[in-house]
């Protein structure tokens, strides 16, 4: 007797697992159904972090359509196409349930030229060439290395990588410090960094980093644009030297 009742137990067991079983299933099934059905299509595509670019360029680049379901979306496919674009360092797509989905990029910017004959080449920081150009950009003109590769969408390469290397450290902390050269001259030992075109700072790179950085080259820049002048040279050396001639060497 006992026997038969642990049978029947493992029946009733044995039914109710195939009905959770069955119960579950039928829930996956609508789910699935409910997530691929025409309330999830996108129908709104926003841009975050875009400056240089668009909203609609972007949208274009990515190849995101309305109508698409937003739980197909491709995303590590969609952000790999926007990549290949030289000014956009980082992209990220995300879903913004029940219908919107929203791409987050972080451009590069343009931050220095190379000359190259008569055009110029535009790099960014992280010395990714960008596009080129025919007229003179308004961005810091770098001269005096040998440039090895420059093509578009890739990595900047020079004969020189120390002295590339230390004039990116440079320009950034030119950014920090909201202080602008108009023309880098690195063809020597000596930098000669043009201000204005007949006001220059000179010295070693390390030096104008290190006056850049410690403020001693805008107090300078502040006292000679107080008195009016604009021709010269700052010479910069170590131990925080700093002097002015009105003489362009």
């Amino acid at each position: 007797m006992e026997e038969k009742k642990q049978i029947k137990k493992k029946k009733r067991r044995k039914k109710r697992y195939a009905l959770r079983l069955l119960i579950f299933i039928i829930l996956l099934t609508g789910l699935y159904y409910f997530m691929t059905s025409s309330w999830f299509d996108i129908s709104a595509i926003e841009t975050k972090g875009n400056e240089y670019y668009d909203g609609e360029t972007v949208i274009k680049m990515s190849t995101l359509k309305q109508g698409t379901n937003i739980f197909r979306l491709e995303r590590s496919r969609v952000e790999g196409l926007l990549l290949k674009d030289p000014y956009i360092k980082e992209a990220k797509i995300k879903r913004k349930l029940p219908h919107t989905a929203v791409i987050h990029i972080v451009e590069r910017t343009e931050d220095a030229a190379f000359p190259y004959g008569e055009a110029y080449f535009l790099i960014s920081l992280d010395k990714m060439v960008l596009r080129r150009v025919d007229e003179e950009p308004k961005v810091p003109i770098l001269m005096g290395m040998t440039l090895e590769q420059m093509t578009p969408g890739t990595e900047l390469s020079v004969a020189e990588t120390t002295v590339l290397d230390n004039t990116m450290i440079l320009l950034d902390a030119m950014r920090e410090e909201d202080l602008y050269f108009k023309k880098i001259d690195i063809s020597k030992v000596v930098v000669r960094a043009y201000i204005y075109d007949r006001l220059i700072c000179e010295g070693k790179p390390e030096n104008i980093l290190k006056a850049v950085k410690n403020g001693n080259l805008q107090l300078v820049l502040k006292d000679l644009v107080d008195r009016g002048i604009d021709k010269g040279t700052i010479h910069l050396g170590s131990s925080e030297y700093c002097a002015f001639s009105p003489e362009i060497e």
